[in-house]
């Protein structure tokens, strides 16, 4: 029979893939609307986004109730503290998804500049980040954690060309502007994503190898691997 402590820290971690799915939907929602997609109900993104902050405040509490109530060995302890840290990157790419939705309201022609600006690639690579993360957390998966790396450099790479594309566009056409610079804020948005999940990610690691690594040390080490 699980112990309460068993029951709690399942909890916690049932609530967390929740609030995954949710932030996951969103960045669905806003990706689909950046490449003109048919998307859910208006009303539902908005219920989500307040569904997120609902579970983060959640977590907060179920996490307090453990270290009050509860004695947490060193492996459950690293859970509970990654958890925290967890629901806040995943509270942030929700805010930054519903940003995109509500920039994508002030780009005009936004089929010809996503084109132009290979914007499609970045945005299906943010939704397969997103999925990765999810499932990195969900499995443990320290595999994954290396394939998140990779699709977030590879995002920071190719918003940065977009957005330069970008700049010297505005800078022979004054009435792309507006549009334009809107859709930077949107790239520079999909760039903070990929971070937070990249986050995500070291905390997964933390939780798996009771070691805290960044972004750069990882890439180091698994250079020294290959």
């Amino acid at each position: 029979m699980a112990s309460h402590l068993e029951i709690e820290l399942e909890k916690l971690k049932n609530i967390i893939v929740k609030i995954n799915n949710l932030a996951e939907n969103q960045v669905f929602e806003a990706v689909g609307i950046l490449l003109s997609e048919p998307i859910s109900d208006k009303k539902q993104v908005k219920k989500t986004e307040n569904k997120i902050d609902k579970l983060e405040v959640k977590i907060e509490d179920v996490c307090q109730s453990i270290f009050a109530l509860q004695q947490p060995v060193a492996s459950d302890l690293r859970f509970i503290m990654s958890a925290m840290q967890i629901s806040n990157e995943i509270e942030r790419i929700g805010d930054l998804a519903m940003s995109v939705i509500k920039l994508n309201k002030s780009i005009n022609s936004k089929y010809e500049l996503v084109t132009k600006f290979n914007i499609e690639e970045i945005g299906r690579e943010l939704e397969k980040i997103v999925i990765k993360t999810n499932i990195c957390f969900q499995n443990l998966d320290a595999e994954a954690i290396g394939e998140i790396y990779i699709l977030n450099n590879s995002i920071k790479q190719k918003a940065t060309v977009a957005i330069q594309n970008i700049i010297d566009d505005i800078k022979t056409n004054s009435k792309s502007i507006v549009s334009g610079m809107n859709l930077i804020m949107v790239l520079r948005n999909i760039e903070r994503m990929g971070e937070h999940c990249t986050n995500i990610a070291e905390s997964v690691y933390f939780m798996i190898n009771a070691k805290v690594i960044r972004h750069e040390k990882f890439n180091d080490k698994k250079a020294e691997e290959e």
